[in-house]
């Protein structure tokens, strides 16, 4: 072994070695303690204990190990143990005086070599490949355990999930009568390879490990052997396919010798067709009219894996290593036979090509125009990870130096479309050699946006824009503007959104991708300059047109998010929900990763708090995985404020952290930014952060759409930290302009946030009744609309101002129905301040009784009335011909009306509302 391996091997793995601490601890304690370590064969099981076992020598260490020839051997495993006893150990126990008779008399007669032994030192004993070891040692092993009146001692089973019907049945029962602990090693990540080839080997880009941990399933075993036996120079150039490790492939190929014929050319025919192939393809391209016997054959050689939906077989390979040994056994000409008539079989068209260019080792100009066609025609529907998966084998096939880095240019901004910034990176010191163009600077421009770096996007995009000649293509500049209308949208510029949209429309031809991207935008910019009818109607009319496969994500996510900002939550989640694609739309990372994040935002609006946390969560690990910093805040931003007001403030952090950006970056990281370190400090009640987190947006300029009403909902949180801070004039002159810019918009919820905080400065002048007022009307702007944490905001200033003004009893009931709303959200923060003020009031914060159903509307009160009788949500939805949503959403409402918590306390309170 080389001296880097030991650190490679427990890379990933600190989680894991804090376990066996802890387990250890336990075990010194008195504690018996039993882990069962389990994982497939490679995964790190052996190396992890040996890691564990190096940080404590004074450890005296039973070991023995199963192996499936010998499973039937009674006490084999049992008899390794008593001999490893004697090596370097003071005592040499003797074997038994006569054969042991049954489990209880091997177990008696094992226990009190155990106590022998551990008279000199705590005790591990350790039992690798538990799912061949035999039952009888196991057993005397439990009755061994069972019997010891002192500790000390801690069992550690290594099992594989290769074979998991071969466990014994005594090992889930011990495990089940002993308490024991599993634990269970997963693949390593992205990040974690990257160690491992640090530590003496290759440095490997992300691309790179990714592409590693996809072809190894994480495996650390194949990851070292792949990093050993690979030349370091291969890891950094892009690679159409990775090798399978030697070892491995052996022992594949060797199974592969062993089957029939017919059944090697079935598997050879699949390992073709690519890690997943339909049976009949596999058949045709194999020249086999009866193919299951092969099938079968290679299944039980361990070759292939079965699996069948809607009652057809789909045949795949039981890890990618497999297909990759067969395929590259194969040898060119045999791979090339293979390919060509596989292109013959295909019936689809993406398929045809994939197979004509891999049986094409040379350039070949008009396989590079059949590619370029269909890639073509992939960006028609959005589609770019086909299309920069096309355009890449075009530009390999091409002939001309020209044609050469034009389809590789237009490749990486397909990749960079679909979101798959890390594969574009992996291309970009290619790009950066060629000679700047306009397709070559756009394209640079483009990653720049999407990696957060407006400067550079800036100079970028306007060298490309200067660099055009006569003699481009109109669809050169399309595409130039389109790029400055999402850096415009980066920077949050409305006027300049409409303006390049515009410029991007007029270039473009119909149904050019840079036309519809362009149009997708263009509403959010005339929203965020205050011309909301016109974006309204603007994506009513894109929405009839007929917008073929992923381009509609564009245009419905765009529509989403407008709606979220007027105010329209319940009618934004229909469209954002559609806006998050299939793994059959194909659509864009991008346009994903904008919709789940204010999917997230829509949700927390509603009161839908764990389908927000649920949402947002996704959008961060999108945000991770495609490499968009543009976004990054923006995904972690809803997420940083419900953990705070849930008082995960560990979470919450977490968030927060990874939320950050400075003002260096473009307005749609920092924004987000500033809101969630506003918020955190916020429900921490340390308004002076508040106000520091905010200032900076007061600051900005040029300010076109971050004032806009909806789309940025920051002033009241601004202004109320001014409040809290005893800065009343200051509050007072931020306030006035966006007052009157809400109520010019009409905007409802702008105007109710906007009057809590007005109520919290004529509070503190002492003008009580303008104060209740300006409360009264902001509640008034929320009737009928489905946000009850800001109703719920509202009634809380509401009820600390009166309290203040003197005015217990009717700071009390506003302060109650605060404090009901937060509980159904689960804001415990804000409920636990809730209950201060009512302690602070002298009132009590018990819950009421005697509940009013008047006040349920009669939706709510229908909804009520089936949930109490014992109706699921989705019953009652069926019952009232609505969605599981809108009772979710009547359910909110009537627990924050009702002031209760859960379905049995409304069951019991509509009963007894009944009854009076």
């Amino acid at each position: 072994m080389n001296d880097w391996e030991p650190q490679r091997s427990l890379v990933g793995r600190s989680r894991e070695l804090a376990s066996l601490e802890t387990f250890l601890s336990a075990a010194l304690a008195g504690r018996r303690m039993t882990a069962l370590v389990d994982g497939p064969s490679g995964i790190g099981k052996s190396a992890l204990i040996s890691g564990f076992l190096s940080r404590h020598p004074e450890l005296l260490v039973l070991r023995a190990s199963g192996v499936h020839w010998e499973s039937g051997e009674a006490y084999g495993v049992l008899q390794q143990l008593r001999s490893s006893a004697g090596q370097g150990t003071p005592l040499a126990p003797d074997g038994p005086s006569e054969p042991w008779q049954d489990p209880l008399t091997a177990g008696i007669d094992f226990m009190q070599l155990l106590g022998e032994v551990q008279q000199t030192a705590p005790l591990v004993i350790i039992v690798d490949d538990v799912h061949w070891a035999d039952i009888e040692s196991l057993q005397a092993v439990s009755s061994a355990l069972r019997r010891m009146t002192t500790g000390r001692v801690l069992l550690i089973l290594l099992g594989n999930t290769n074979h998991p019907g071969e466990l014994p049945a005594g090992v889930p029962e011990f495990m089940a009568d002993f308490g024991g602990e599993v634990m269970t090693l997963g693949p390593l990540t992205a990040p974690d390879i990257q160690r491992m080839a640090a530590t003496a080997g290759p440095v490997l880009s992300l691309p790179a490990a990714r592409q590693l941990l996809e072809h190894t399933q994480g495996n650390p075993l194949y990851i070292r052997q792949l990093l050993q036996e690979c030349p370091a120079s291969m890891w950094l150039q892009w690679q159409a396919g990775l090798p399978a490790p030697r070892a491995f492939a052996a022992t594949v190929l060797q199974n592969l010798a062993s089957c029939s014929p017919s059944t090697r050319a079935f598997t050879e025919a699949v390992a073709t067709l690519g890690l997943t192939a339909r049976l009949a393809d596999a058949a045709a391209l194999a020249d086999l009219d009866e193919p299951l016997g092969a099938f079968e054959e290679a299944c039980t050689a361990g070759l292939l894996a079965r699996s069948q939906s809607g009652g057809l077989y789909t045949l795949s390979f039981p890890h990618p290593l497999v297909r990759a040994a067969i395929y590259e056994s194969l040898g060119p000409l045999r791979r090339a036979l293979l390919h060509r008539r596989a292109a013959d079989i295909m019936d689809d068209e993406g398929q045809r090509l994939l197979h004509r260019v891999a049986a094409t080792p040379l350039p070949d100009q008009g396989l590079a125009g059949d590619l370029d066609a269909f890639a073509a025609r992939q960006a028609a529907s959005g589609a770019w990870s086909a299309v920069a998966d096309a355009l890449i084998k075009a530009s390999r096939l091409s002939l001309s130096k020209e044609d050469r880095q034009s389809r590789l240019l237009l490749a990486v901004d397909a990749l960079i479309g679909a979101g798959d910034l890390d594969s574009a990176s992996a291309l970009i010191p290619e790009v950066e050699s060629f000679d700047p163009s306009p397709l070559r600077d756009a394209v640079l421009g483009y990653l720049a946006i999407l990696r957060g770096r407006p400067n550079e996007a800036e100079q970028l995009l306007t060298s490309a824009w200067q660099l055009r000649s006569p003699t481009d293509p109109p669809e050169v500049s399309a595409r130039i503007a389109q790029r400055r209308v999402l850096h415009s949208l980066a920077q949050w510029r409305g006027p300049a959104m409409v303006r390049w949209a515009e410029q991007a429309t007029e270039l473009a031809k119909p149904g050019d991708p840079s036309r519809t991207e362009s149009q997708a935008i263009v509403g959010l910019g005339l929203g965020a300059a205050g011309e909301t009818q016109e974006a309204l109607d603007t994506y009513d009319r894109y929405c009839s047109q007929d917008n073929p496969g992923a381009q509609s994500q564009r245009v419905r996510m765009g529509r989403g998010w407008l709606l979220l900002a007027l105010d329209k939550p319940e009618s934004a989640r229909i469209e954002l929900e559609s806006a998050v694609p299939t793994e059959y739309q194909m659509g864009s990372a991008r346009i994903s990763l904008f919709a789940r994040s204010w999917l997230a935002r829509t949700e927390f609006v509603l009161g839908n708090w764990d389908a927000a946390l649920h949402m947002s969560t996704r959008a961060a690990s999108l945000a991770e995985s495609s490499g968009i910093e543009l976004l990054r805040p923006l995904a972690h931003w809803t997420a940083t404020e419900i953990y705070a007001l849930r008082g995960d403030w560990e979470a919450a952090s977490e968030h927060l952290r990874r939320a950050s950006a400075t003002s260096g970056n473009y307005e749609m990281m920092f924004i987000p930014a500033c809101l969630a370190r506003a918020q955190f400090a916020q429900v921490q009640g340390d308004y002076e952060a508040v106000v520091r987190a905010l200032q900076p947006l007061e600051l900005l300029q040029p300010r076109q759409g971050i004032d806009e009403p909806g789309f940025w909902q920051w002033h009241d949180v601004y202004a109320n930290a001014l409040v809290m801070t005893d800065r009343m004039q200051d509050a007072h002159e931020f306030l006035v302009p966006h007052e009157k810019l809400a109520l010019l918009r009409g905007h409802r919820s702008t105007i109710a946030r906007l009057a809590y905080v007005r109520g919290r400065i004529f509070g503190a002048e002492g003008d009580i009744e303008a104060a209740k007022m300006s409360f009264e009307h902001g509640l008034a702007q929320l009737d009928g609309l489905p946000m009850p944490y800001c109703r719920a905001r509202v009634k809380f200033a509401y009820g600390q101002t009166l309290r203040r003004a003197g005015k217990r009893r009717e700071a009390s009931a506003q302060m109650q129905d605060a404090k009901d709303a937060f509980t159904v959200l689960g804001a415990h923060a804000y409920v636990e301040r809730c209950e201060r003020e009512l302690r602070a009031g002298g009132l009590s914060s018990a819950r009421r009784e005697g509940l009013d159903f008047s006040g349920l509307t009669a939706q709510e009160q229908a909804v009520a009335k089936l949930v109490s009788g014992g109706l699921s949500n989705k019953e009652a939805a069926s019952e009232l011909y609505v969605s599981v949503k809108t009772v979710q959403y009547h359910l909110t409402r009537i627990y924050s009306k009702l002031g209760i918590r859960s379905r049995s306390e409304l069951a019991a309170s509509f009963r007894n509302g009944a009854e009076r």
